[in-house]
């Protein structure tokens, strides 16, 4: 068995944020989601590749190099010229070999262990299930109905969800089932994972669920990107920075180094700041700031502010800032 990770994708969703960086690689803590996800694949001692494309291949190659992992790299710059998730599976089995594959999606923060998961692999197709519990938040998914742990019924995105039970990123699949992704292709299905895996089971083929339950964050969205930094950020990690005496942090917080935190201001809880901001006079909780930025005389809430951006004199909430903004309302 391999491991491929499926990071090939642009995040427009979380746009202009992602427009530099890909998504796999945004920190949440002091880790970056695809740090989380190769510390679960390590346990597993399996060969590991990750599957990315031509824009972010400088991005991903330090980082594959550091976790001993393998780039496969599809030749599209752009959000309109991807392969897809199964077109990519399938330029992985060309260049890698048939063999059966853990497929993980690089934007998924998940709970259990994948060892774990793997023993519950007996050469039948499983997928990692987890319940949503609200059926308006299954509709964005693929919505699974079991017996047991047998899937008897997959629907992708619908309408009126039989379950609150939803399909995550995290994949087994015998060699069986990977060759049949070229038949499936072929057919003019569509190309996402999820209804690669209706089809399989509108063929005949037998499909094991397993069930998790701690949590699972599918990061798509701001909302979904400060819940996982919520969840994972357990303890602060704080480098060498400057800070007021009369400055407060409440923990956890990650700020990096450089940074300064300056006149009275207020950092925490769940904060991320990046290296060399300037915070003065400010409040900023719940959010995520890049790089650089210089936030003064403002109060900033679950907010995500790109990197070398000027805020002043602002209250910000629940907002998405690109980079190099400038946002002031007037003394």
């Amino acid at each position: 068995m391999k491991v491929i990770i499926m990071a090939g994708g642009y995040a427009t969703r979380l746009w202009p944020i992602t427009k530099d960086i890909p998504k796999a690689l945004l920190p949440v803590g002091e880790k970056t989601i695809l740090d989380y996800i190769m510390e679960k694949v390590r346990e597993t001692g399996l060969e590991t590749y990750i599957s990315t494309n031509r824009f972010f291949e400088s991005r991903f190659k330090p980082f594959a190099e550091r976790w001993g992992a393998k780039l496969i790299v599809e030749d599209t710059l752009h959000e309109e010229e991807k392969l897809g998730t199964i077109g990519a599976l399938k330029k992985i089995v060309d260049e890698v070999g048939l063999d059966d594959y853990l497929i993980i999606a690089g934007d998924n923060l998940f709970s259990f262990s994948l060892s774990d998961f793997l023993r519950a692999y007996h050469g039948k197709p499983l997928i990692a299930v987890y319940d949503v519990g609200d059926p308006q938040l299954a509709k964005r998914y693929g919505v699974v109905v079991l017996e047991g742990d047998r899937v008897v019924e997959f629907e992708e995105k619908p309408a009126l969800p039989k379950s609150t039970l939803i399909s995550t990123g995290v994949y087994a699949l015998p060699k069986e089932v990977m060759v049949l992704i070229d038949e499936y292709l072929k057919d003019g299905h569509r190309d996402a994972p999820g209804y690669f895996i209706a089809w399989l089971l509108k063929k005949g083929i037998e499909i094991r669920a397993y069930r998790f339950s701690k949590y699972w964050y599918d990061i798509g969205s701001a909302d979904s990107y400060l819940e996982a930094l919520k969840t994972l950020l357990k303890e602060s990690h704080i480098e060498e920075i400057q800070i007021s005496p009369y400055s407060k942090i409440i923990p956890p917080v990650v700020i990096k180094k450089g940074t300064k935190i300056l006149g009275r201001s207020i950092i925490g809880p769940y904060a991320y700041i990046g290296e060399n901001c300037i915070i003065e006079n400010s409040d900023v909780s719940d959010s995520i700031i890049f790089k650089e930025t210089a936030i003064k005389n403002s109060t900033i809430w679950r907010s995500i502010i790109d990197e070398k951006c000027e805020i002043r004199n602002l209250e910000l909430r629940k907002s998405l800032v690109g980079g190099h903004a400038k946002i002031q309302r007037g003394e």
